[in-house]
């Protein structure tokens, strides 16, 4: 099995809300880059909600993304792993990342948004209880092509509520 790390958060500007994947794809791990798979559609509905340009490669992409009030990272710190699906994911290797610092560093943050069941999962299991305050998390669908099941409009349509919850100024 192999080891897979997590990439640095992105920390947009005076974040409100935290997103988080569980843990990079093999694709996302080869290019260094958040949900880097060409049918995963992260990128696709922020351009949606925020109007990024998602056309001029990641690195543009990634400034745009750090101009909003969103922080954006993986629940796992590192795991062992075969493949891209969460489902592969040895559940004796999880290290998840840490969140106390980056709640300290942000105390903006008011809300996490979890990427995918597992991620949700992960986020209870592994950081919940390590936390001394309370944070509202919610769980969206996966923006992943495994999760199929939902298409693009229906995935948008469910991840509006992040933008509300940053235009709400609070725990909505």
């Amino acid at each position: 099995m192999a080891v897979v790390k997590s990439f640095p958060p992105i920390i947009g500007h005076e974040p409100k809300i935290l997103v988080l994947g569980s843990s990079p794809g093999v694709i996302s791990v080869k290019k260094q880059q958040y949900f880097a798979h060409s049918r995963n559609v992260f990128w696709p509905i922020m351009a949606q909600l925020f109007g990024i340009d998602i056309s001029q490669g990641y690195e543009n992409t990634v400034k745009q993304f750090e101009k909003l009030p969103i922080a954006l990272w993986d629940c796992l710190k590192q795991c062992n792993r075969e493949g891209s699906l969460d489902s592969a994911i040895d559940k004796k290797s999880l290290e998840a990342n840490d969140f106390v610092s980056i709640f300290e560093k942000h105390p903006t943050i008011h809300h996490v948004f979890c990427n995918g069941g597992l991620s949700f999962q992960y986020f209870n299991k592994l950081v919940l209880p390590t936390l001394s305050f309370s944070v509202k998390i919610t769980q969206l669908p996966s923006t992943s092509p495994a999760h199929a099941a939902m298409g693009f409009q229906q995935k948008l349509e469910k991840w509006q509520v992040i933008k509300a919850s940053i235009n709400s100024g609070n725990s909505s």
